[in-house]
């Protein structure tokens, strides 16, 4: 589902990349990130106060110059050259014109390469003034104001994400440098995680959930990829991730409706579902009854609904008492209109069937087939095509044999419906396939369906016969009167 990260390369010796030892030098300098400022003692090393200085000036186009590579220099002057490549990557670029700073460009992404290799090698390691800095230049170059999407200039209610004319961010050739980078230092063994979450804090986590709202695909797979590594590798982001999207959901489904990285968001929380240990708490029940089954209801599932699927399974699958919840919220968010929901919905009851208990199968069984026999007599033939398909599932059948005497009766009048006057011959001879199983369940019972519904038609015509005489006495006296 995700994408496989490499193991460092063996074989490599680390080295620090870090000043040289002088007296106090190991707490003189304080992180230098968003809510401290750098403190410099009396007693630093001469190297100190450049680097310091080096953090805190705001990159200039005249600063991007060639530096030398880091396994080049020595060891004692890695540390300030490593903080100038940060500062020449945390220059941005207009990349609307390719011909616009092209050396400077190229320059900046020879830099990130190499930062990218060296994180990924683990042939260095990085101090905490070094990995502050490297995450507040990732972070001027991912956190940015997005594009205005295609249906703010279009009016359009939904952009398939596989037309041809999706967006594709101009600066990507450096941004996926930069995701890459961070992926490679989430994902490294040789980042503390006490250290590191000092700096991949909270807004850090809910900066990188706004981003998903980019229509860039490519972009989403890496946010993807690396929220899942954070949410695997920093335990004390765990309730506060799932919370975030939580509120990212209640904005989509009750407000604007549209969000491009719905179905990135889904494949995270199948992955962190299918981890919940049982029994299941609370908190992961109300999320599933208040964020996830309410997604079934915007016009855009078709967008995401293979990956709310496989989430809605996979609670019921870790808890079996949850399929009558899911089974009911399917049933509340029924569409009526969209033929084309209505078919993914019974694919995905089918899905649920599959994993449900016979008494919580008990429980809903009634309101089910009433709807599912309303699909039977669907005009459009591949809602009810779906819709019978469901006998070609053993474990459906199985189910519906243990209450038939129930359910039979349901839709015995949708079954007789459609063998008199459905307008699709393949429809006409699956509904003749579901009777005969049937009759071959209980052919009592069957008949004694049958029989009703003879008599209930009986009382039908009855009726029809008596209207129309009603109205012949009618018609008969206004002509008298005429």
């Amino acid at each position: 589902m995700f994408k496989i990260i490499k193991g460092k390369k063996k074989g490599l010796k680390q080295e620090a990349i870090e000043p040289p030892p002088g007296p106090n030098a190991s707490s003189d300098v304080t992180v230098n990130h968003a809510s401290r400022s750098a403190i410099v003692s009396d007693q630093q090393p001469s190297v100190r106060p450049q680097a310091v200085a080096l953090l805190s000036s705001t990159p200039q186009l005249g600063a991007v110059e060639v530096l030398p590579l880091l396994k080049d220099v020595p060891v004692a002057d890695r540390h300030v050259l490593f903080l100038k490549k940060l500062q020449i990557c945390s220059y941005m670029f207009d990349f609307s014109d390719t011909l616009k700073n092209a050396s400077e460009k190229e320059i900046k992404r020879q830099n990130l390469l190499e930062l990218v290799d060296l994180v990924q090698s683990g042939s260095s390691k990085m101090n905490e003034i070094m990995q502050g800095e490297m995450i507040k230049m990732i972070s001027l170059n991912i956190f940015r104001g997005l594009p205005p999407q295609a249906h703010e200039n279009t009016g359009a209610e939904n952009v398939d994400p596989e037309e041809d004319d999706m967006y594709l961010d101009p600066c990507w050739p450096h941004l996926q440098l930069v995701y890459e980078l961070l992926l490679r230092y989430v994902v490294s063994s040789d980042t503390d995680t006490k250290v590191a979450k000092r700096y991949l804090n909270h807004s850090f986590v809910l900066n990188l959930l706004d981003l998903f709202d980019t229509e860039d695909p490519r972009e989403r797979e890496y946010l993807k990829t690396i929220l899942h590594r954070v949410y695997g590798k920093f335990m004390v982001h765990r309730p506060f991730i799932r919370k975030a999207i939580n509120n990212i959901f209640y904005r989509f489904i009750f407000e604007t409706g549209r969000h491009p990285g719905i179905s990135e968001l889904l494949e995270i929380l199948g992955s962190i579902i299918n981890g919940f240990a049982v029994p299941m708490k609370e908190e992961h029940k109300l999320f599933l009854a208040r964020a996830l089954m309410p997604l079934h209801k915007p016009k855009s599932i078709n967008l995401y609904h293979q990956q709310l699927s496989y989430c809605i399974t996979q609670f019921v699958e870790k808890d079996y008492k949850l399929a009558d919840i899911v089974i009911r919220g399917l049933l509340k968010y029924w569409p009526v209109t969209n033929c084309g929901k209505e078919i993914l919905f019974l694919g995905e009851l089918e899905e649920v069937l599959d994993a449900t208990q016979p008494a919580e199968f008990q429980r809903c069984m009634v309101p089910l087939f009433r709807r599912v026999g309303c699909c039977i007599n669907s005009p459009h033939f591949q809602v009810a095509e779906r819709a019978l398909f469901l006998w070609n599932n053993e474990r459906v059948v199985s189910l519906i044999a243990q209450h038939r005497d129930i359910i039979l009766p349901i839709l015995f009048d949708s079954l007789e419906r459609n063998i008199q006057g459905h307008w699709n011959q393949a429809i006409n001879e699956l509904t003749g396939n579901v009777r005969r199983m049937f009759i071959e369940m209980d052919p009592e019972l069957f008949e004694e369906c049958q029989t009703r519904y003879m008599d209930k038609e009986a009382m039908v015509n009855e009726k029809l016969k008596q209207r129309e005489l009603a109205w012949e006495k009618l018609e008969a006296i206004a002509s008298q009167a005429a």
